[in-house]
């Protein structure tokens, strides 16, 4: 049994009853692991050199699938999706099918040669905007994103700005803490990141979302070589609150890689845990009446996201936090 299922007996939560996959709402597709940067945190090991990408022959199976289907959320992400070919084609299909369409950008990337279309693309799609901005301090994202990032990062947000993101158009940002804690709380950092990059930088957004980092790939190794691992593992089972299993993120969101496979998340698909932990299956293998009522595949790195008031790819998850 492992850690995180250890939690839910403890707090007589019935892993199988209690939770199984809902109606599907967000359909999120990963283009592949390229992406202009190497982030510390990256549960994906997203990195310049990675090759994996969405090809064309899978992204028309699952424009296919949108069109009959149409789930109400498209929700795209990578590495930099904005770097997959046939990333325009998967946002016209899907907004074309009637869905909201969410692009996790990691900013930079609209201010790199031969992706000066990206932001105007996006604004013309009315696509909504999930940005990582890991701080609203230099330093802080230096050390976490590498040189140069936080300058690139403002750079966008006023470009975006521009086009009426932030006011007309949707635009939130991420924060993942610098290191193994846990996120503080999400309305107060909100006020925090408002006031400073309004008044720093003129810069305005509608939401800020925290998530606690993931206890895989890049973030995983960092914990090893600081010999911290199992401390973070003890934070996470520590504030374990019961409260955010209802809201799990899992329950409505169906991931899938970019050879089409399809996991109950992002996390899992990164850890190469597959919907139903039986062989593989693909988008096109299955419909939303199939999903409904499947067990969700689970490990100890879900004590991630339901630590403290929880951490899903909106945020937290609960506005209930226990005291310890």
């Amino acid at each position: 049994m492992n850690r995180f299922a250890q939690q839910l007996a403890a707090h007589h939560i019935d892993h199988r009853a209690d939770l199984q996959r809902e109606t599907l709402l967000t359909l999120q597709l990963n283009l592949g692991r390229r992406c202009n940067q190497a982030c510390r945190h990256c549960h994906v090991d997203a990195a310049p050199w990675r090759t994996e990408m969405m090809e064309a022959d899978t992204a028309a199976r699952i424009a296919e699938w949108i069109r009959d289907h149409r789930p109400p959320i498209v929700d795209i992400t990578g590495g930099a999706p904005e770097m997959n070919e046939h990333f325009r084609f998967l946002v016209e299909t899907a907004r074309a099918s009637g869905a909201r369409v969410i692009d996790r950008c990691n900013l930079t990337i609209l201010e790199e040669d031969g992706f000066g279309w990206v932001a105007e693309f996006l604004a013309a799609n009315e696509v909504e905007v999930i940005a990582s901005l890991p701080c609203y301090l230099e330093e802080n994202v230096r050390r976490q994103r590498g040189d140069g990032v936080f300058t690139k990062s403002i750079a966008a947000l006023r470009r975006l700005n521009a086009l009426a993101y932030g006011t007309r158009l949707p635009l939130h940002l991420v924060y993942n803490p610098t290191g193994p804690t846990l996120p503080p709380p999400q309305a107060e950092l909100e006020a925090d990141y408002k006031e400073a990059l309004a008044r720093d930088h003129g810069i305005i957004f509608n939401r800020l979302f925290t998530i606690t980092n993931q206890p895989i790939a890049r973030f995983a190794d960092d914990l090893r070589r600081q010999n911290r691992w199992d401390e973070y593992l003890d934070l996470l089972a520590v504030n374990f609150n019961p409260a955010t299993v209802e809201g799990l993120m899992c329950r409505t969101t169906l991931s899938v890689g970019w050879r089409g496979e399809l996991y109950d998340c992002d996390f899992n698909q990164m850890l190469e845990m597959p919907l139903g932990g039986g062989r593989p299956l693909h988008l096109w293998d299955v419909t939303p009446v199939d999903l409904a009522g499947r067990a969700i595949q689970t490990g100890a790195h879900c004590l991630a996201c339901t630590a403290g008031c929880g951490s899903s790819c909106t945020g937290t998850v609960t506005n209930q936090l226990l005291t310890f």
